[in-house]
């Protein structure tokens, strides 16, 4: 065995070295290497990339609605037949047809070849009016310069939409909601509205019977009327206002006077020249930039549309349900398949927390001023009048008014922006209201009782370099100009006082000496804290209208600290956040969250949605501190000594109050009074609280008390028993208008005594 091995290397060995090339130097002959067989070179064989890349890039951008995207992935011969501008329109235009808000897509296979493959997915497209239509599309795709490209035709957004076929939707549009107050009164509703307006050449004699029919249609003075028209051209249109037939009839205006210029129409009419009109906002048609976004939610395009307030926040619920039939059309409109269909289903009503009489007086306590009225239920948060002056007329926004061409820019242009609601976006300082919180925060620091004293003079000097003066002194120094003595305890410092006789006084010199106390022993923040567990500082949560936030924040030096215990310095409040915390205060510290809906209602009666009281927070205070608080509230508007007493006296509904007279950059403070009261045990109805603010009026206890007086007077009794002194509440003394979106205001500048 092993000589057969042997001699079978040998002979490989042999057959090796023969097969080796012959040396050109003699001797041994070299290796040579195995000669290779040569084969003919493959030609025309590419390795084409996997299309799947391409796909899923292609629909990922189609579900983005990246148009853009999807048309770079074209093939060139597909760009050549379409222009990108042309391309994203088809998308567009199909997607808004179909009511398709979104889509969802699924790779299904692709089966490429050297040059050309297929692809197929599905796609579903979830339509507002239609439901969701799903379909298998086919896909070809093209190889060019190594890339796969998609041969794009109309079918790859719907198999249906061969050659030049289209879609086509025919649309069933409900009749919009009503908005009502509690009590089922009209604030917004399809109605016949007279516009009307006059052409002062052609009065004549009647001049004064148009101002008094006028001025009973409008609610404000005859002369208020005539200085609409009194400095125009003679011969031009003057618009006034617009009327409901039933408005028209109970002011016995006489259409048919000399001079005087109706215009009929049907449509959305806001009763009163608006109710509440910067919480219940307006209704215009759907701009350019909306109108995707809304025929992707089932809208024909040419709809009114809640754009401000309740009409926004409701839009859901007031708009109905869009009915329509989706069809594919040829060239000429002839129907070629049908592929969807759905009802309309009649909008819902909103029924606003409101009470339209409260809130009409509301409104008009606040004629000629800037500021806002909040009037809600201690117990359940519910908004019962939120007035923001000045108003405006929600009926300009609606094209088919007349009046509107003449009126709608002047008053999209005012400086004073009517649009604003005050009592949830305008930030003001809050003044010695702001002592309520601050007097939690010292008692519950444990520093303070509610009997702890303080000798409450003229002058504060703990402040280094720097005499604060109490509002007594400057009350003193009126008095001594005008020839008086200072004797009255509005003009005579407070003396030795206890911290709930000095919430009462509002003595600024005992707050001040309690922010430095506070600031001293490491307790900056407890102020702060306490005002933003009252709410300060950040939303209330009512949601369905625009809020701001104010601005509380810890003092860091004590010039700062003695400026935030009055409400004043960086303080930025809302009137909405101040009448929820005097809430808290009254009900015993629940704080909810202000409530402006109480029902939605379907066509046929039924509730569709109920709105309840709901909590929000907890006022960190312990009861017996509260109740100390409480008292000394009282005080403010039934002890002789108290700075709303007088304002109020004669009023005999139990209640507590404080007032608040906040400096501004301006030469008059912003006037505040807020209160709740505590009379349901022998009225029967909710208490509530009440928040008023008004710009730059001058002393809260002079304007913003009568004004408090008037709301409490129209709740209890229907209107108001009492004018305030500076005039009938509806037309007040007017000060010199100021203008603008309250804001932060600079703080106040502290000068040493002389």
């Amino acid at each position: 065995m092993k000589l057969i091995r042997s001699i079978l290397w040998i002979s490989i060995f042999l057959l090796v070295t023969s097969c080796a090339p012959a040396s050109t130097g003699g001797g041994l002959i070299p290796f040579m290497a195995p000669t290779p067989t040569l084969r003919p070179p493959v030609v025309g064989i590419t390795h084409a990339p996997d299309p799947e890349s391409v796909m899923q890039a292609y629909l990922s951008a189609f579900k983005n609605s990246d148009y853009a995207a999807m048309y770079a992935l074209l093939s060139k011969a597909s760009q050549s037949s379409i222009s990108e501008v042309d391309f994203s329109k088809k998308y567009d235009t199909a997607l808004n047809i179909m009511s398709a808000s979104k889509l969802d897509y699924q790779l299904l296979s692709e089966s490429p070849s050297p040059t050309t493959a297929q692809a197929s997915f599905q796609v579903t497209y979830h339509t507002a009016l239609v439901g969701d239509i799903q379909r298998t599309i086919m896909v070809n795709l093209v190889l060019e310069q190594g890339q796969w490209r998609i041969q794009w035709s109309p079918t790859l957004i719907l198999p249906e939409l061969t050659g030049n076929d289209q879609l086509a939707m025919d649309y069933q549009i409900p009749s919009r909601g009503n908005i009502y107050d509690q009590n089922g009164l009209p604030i917004a509703q399809q109605s016949d509205v007279y516009s009307i307006g006059v052409i002062p050449s052609q009065l004549g004699k009647v001049s004064g019977v148009v101002d008094f029919e006028l001025s009973k249609l409008m609610n404000i003075p005859s002369d208020a009327v005539h200085s609409m028209y009194a400095n125009v051209v003679p011969d031009s249109y003057v618009a006034i206002t617009e009327a409901s037939p039933a408005e028209i009839q109970k002011a016995q205006l006489d259409l048919t006077l000399s001079g005087l210029v109706t215009a009929k129409y049907t449509s959305r009419y806001y009763f009163d020249q608006g109710i509440a009109p910067q919480v219940v906002g307006y209704t215009q048609l759907i701009s350019p930039d909306q109108l995707n976004t809304y025929r992707r939610l089932g809208y024909r395009g040419d709809e009114i549309i809640g754009q401000a307030g309740i009409e926004k926040s409701m839009e859901p619920y007031l708009a109905g349900k869009h009915g329509g039939t989706l069809y594919v059309v040829d060239p000429n409109g002839q129907l070629v398949t049908k592929i969807g269909a759905s009802d309309p289903q009649p909008a819902d009503s909103v029924y606003l927390t409101i009470d339209k009489n409260l809130q009409y007086y509301a409104q008009q306590a606040l004629t000629g001023y800037n500021g806002a009225i909040v009037v809600m239920e201690i117990n359940t948060g519910k908004v019962l009048a939120m007035a923001s002056s000045p108003e405006y007329d929600q009926n300009l926004f609606n094209s088919a008014n007349t009046n509107s061409q003449y009126l709608l820019n002047e008053l999209l242009n005012r400086t004073d922006q009517p649009l604003v609601n005050r009592a949830t976006q305008g930030q003001y300082p809050l003044g010695s209201v702001f002592k309520i919180p601050a007097m939690a925060a010292a008692l519950e620091s444990g520093l303070y009782t509610p009997q702890t004293t303080y000798d409450c003079e003229y002058h504060f000097t703990e402040l280094n370099g720097i005499v604060l003066n109490d509002w007594t002194w400057d009350f003193c120094q009126i008095a001594l100009k005008a020839g008086k003595q200072c004797d009255t305890s509005s003009t005579k410092p407070s003396g030795v006082i206890t911290l709930q006789q000095g919430l009462m006084r509002s003595c600024d010199p005992y707050f001040w000496h309690i922010s430095m106390d506070l600031f001293n022993n490491n307790r900056a923040a407890d102020i702060t804290n306490m005002a933003r567990a009252f709410g300060l500082g950040s939303p209330t949560g009512i949601g369905v209208v625009a809020e701001a936030s104010g601005n509380i924040t810890v003092p860091t030096t004590p010039l700062e600290a003695t400026n935030q215990v009055i409400g004043q310095g960086d303080v930025l409040v809302t009137p909405l956040q101040v009448a929820r915390f005097v809430a808290a205060v009254g009900n015993g510290g629940t704080l909810y969250t202000p409530q402006l809906i109480q029902e939605i209602q379907s066509a046929n009666g039924n509730p569709v949605k109920i709105f309840k009281p709901e909590a929000a927070g907890t006022l960190p205070i312990q009861p017996d501190r509260l109740a100390a608080i409480q008292q000394a509230m009282g005080w403010v508007v039934t002890n002789p000594l108290g700075t709303g007493y007088y304002r109020l006296l004669g009023l005999n509904v139990p209640m507590g109050g404080k007032t608040g007279t906040a400096q501004t950059d301006q030469t008059l403070p912003d006037a505040w009074f807020v209160g709740y009261t505590q009379d349901q045990q022998n009225s029967g109805k909710p208490d509530i609280a009440v928040a008023v603010i008004m710009e730059n009026a001058g002393e809260g206890a002079d304007y913003a008390a009568p004004v408090f007086r008037a709301m409490i007077e129209t709740y209890y009794y229907g209107q108001p028993q009492t004018q305030p002194w500076f005039g009938p509440i509806g037309n007040p003394y007017t000060p010199t208008p100021l203008g603008g979106i309250p804001t932060k205001t600079p703080q106040p500048t502290k000068t040493p005594h002389p």
